[in-house]
């Protein structure tokens, strides 16, 4: 691997990513010098794709509350996530019977983040469809992330009527996961759609896959959806330290812990399908083995059944210089989580370790 320098410590290693230039250390121990470097790779990464540089906070914005990130969208601009528009004083985008999503049937067991503890991996549901649902936005700006292409959707694709998706229902889907992008900016949409799709079909798991920056005004019904349905709510934990979250995604990770903080409350409401899971993935040079043992202490405390997933990393979209994961690091981490406490813990994507 080239070797790379850190632009503040000078510190030179295959596992600092080029596109900021800073190494971990220096992220943790130097934040505020590392920060307009990371800033500005954000806005760059953002600009590619017409998205606002940062999370609009304008005086006199008009408020957009479906998701955590609360944008105050100046006249003629975008929220973060580059769907809400602030049009003459009306935010378009609130309409929850429309949304920008795709979707397509994927068969059982598919490739899912929560596989090894999902109902649709057990054998007698093989030959059963998951509903796969992609929201053509994000309200993060992951540096790796490995769905980019979503970003190419926000502007250019079509609002889509909640009855359009409800065709795809039929007899052989067993599931529905909404993902992306991320369901939280279009959340009214999927509660929408969950609703008549379980009056359409009653036997039908509801799962999220998120980053967790939910409102609070809708965490509820998307806690409630799931735990009716006995589906299964997936955050992704990128990171434990706000610095690092921030970093890799730019953004911080108080209001995603809360969060998940607060579903785990309703982990024991349900037995047999866990409602509440997580994972990391384990990027090279930035996710070491102190972010695993905070995130995981962090779940430990809460409820130590919640099931935790370390998940191999893949370079891609702008951290595309780093190496995988490397298979030696990936066990240490596993064991790190359970010797804090977590009783359920697993590698995922391992076919792509060093």
């Amino acid at each position: 691997m080239t070797q790379k320098t850190c632009l503040i410590c000078k510190k030179e290693s295959p596992i600092i990513s080029s596109f900021f230039g800073v190494c971990l250390e220096c992220i943790r121990f130097r934040f505020k010098k590392a920060l307009p470097y990371i800033q500005k790779a954000h806005e760059k990464s953002r600009a590619f794709f017409n998205l606002p540089s940062s999370i609009p906070a304008e005086v006199g914005g008009k408020d957009c509350t479906l998701c955590a990130l609360n944008c105050k969208i100046g006249e003629g601009r975008f929220g973060y996530c580059g769907l809400k528009k602030n049009n003459k004083g009306f935010i378009l985008g609130l309409d929850a019977r429309y949304a920008k999503v795709s979707w397509y049937l994927d068969p059982l067991p598919t490739n899912c983040v929560a596989d090894w503890i999902c109902p649709g991996s057990k054998k007698e549901n093989r030959g059963n469809l998951n509903l796969a649902v992609f929201f053509h936005a994000c309200n993060l700006n992951c540096l790796y992330c490995q769905n980019w292409h979503f970003r190419e959707l926000t502007h250019t694709s079509k609002w889509i009527h909640v009855e359009e998706m409800l065709k795809a229902l039929n007899d052989r889907v067993f599931c529905v996961c909404f993902f992306g992008g991320d369901p939280s900016p279009q959340v009214h949409f999927a509660i929408k759609f969950s609703q008549k799709a379980l009056q359409k079909k009653k036997n039908l798991l509801i799962c999220w896959e998120t980053n967790g920056l939910f409102s609070k005004r809708f965490l509820k019904s998307v806690i409630q959806i799931s735990l009716d349905s006995g589906g299964i709510i997936k955050f992704d934990l990128k990171a434990f330290s706000k610095e690092v979250h921030l970093a890799l995604t730019g953004y911080d990770n108080e209001i995603i812990l809360e969060n998940f903080a607060e579903v785990a409350k309703y982990f024991n409401q349900r037995k047999d399908v866990p409602l509440l899971t997580a994972s990391t993935p384990l990027v090279p040079g930035y996710i070491d083995e102190r972010e695993v043992e905070g995130i995981a202490k962090f779940i430990a405390n809460l409820n130590p059944e919640i099931p935790y997933r370390l998940l191999a990393f893949y370079p891609h979209f702008y951290m595309r210089d780093l190496p995988k994961t490397s298979r030696e690091f990936a066990l240490k981490a596993l064991e790190i989580a359970k010797k804090v406490g977590l009783k359920k813990v697993s590698l995922g994507n391992i076919h792509l370790l060093l």
